[in-house]
């Protein structure tokens, strides 16, 4: 598959290319991928709550089961869906959207070294358009674990994007 993805990254440089300085609601962002999609007419946060996966856990999954296919929904009628896709619901939600090749944008927890690699779902995802990964914070070569500040602080810039 390397020489797929490097013809890939060739014929289409402007979605692997790390941009720098994305400016969103006052705060600075590196991304790759279509930066084209913050120009999207409607935006929506994929939140998953805690409260939602307690009431699915003692019984009621409905709530949760709803959210999630909301989601989806939401996407499928136009919406560019946004988060950092951290707890197991939210990957699914991820899932489907690949799956569905329905756009999103998803925020990560660490930057981007200078030759960033999406990931094989989201490789595909890049190339057609339908992605773009954002980052507020420098590439850690050190970082393995993401923190629950980290988390808080990623919901609530998923928050922000979908107010701009």
């Amino acid at each position: 598959m390397n020489p797929q993805r490097l013809a890939t990254k060739r014929l289409k440089p402007c979605f692997f290319r790390v941009q720098r300085g994305i400016e969103i609601g006052g705060r600075s962002y590196a991304g790759v991928g279509n930066a084209t999609l913050l120009m999207a007419e409607r935006f929506e946060t994929v939140h998953v709550r805690r409260a939602m996966v307690q009431k699915a856990e003692q019984g009621d999954d409905a709530p949760l089961r709803d959210y999630m296919n909301g989601c989806v929904l939401a996407a499928r009628k136009g919406a560019v869906m946004v988060s950092p896709f951290i707890s197991p619901q939210e990957k699914q939600v991820m899932e489907v959207l690949l799956r569905e090749e329905l756009p999103f944008v998803l925020l990560t927890d660490n930057g981007f070294r200078e030759y960033y690699k999406p990931t094989d779902a989201l490789f595909d995802a890049c190339a057609a358009g339908r992605v773009l990964i954002l980052s507020p914070w420098e590439y850690d070569a050190g970082k393995r674990h993401i923190s629950r500040e980290d988390c808080v602080a990623l919901n609530t810039m998923a928050e922000e994007i979908t107010t701009i």
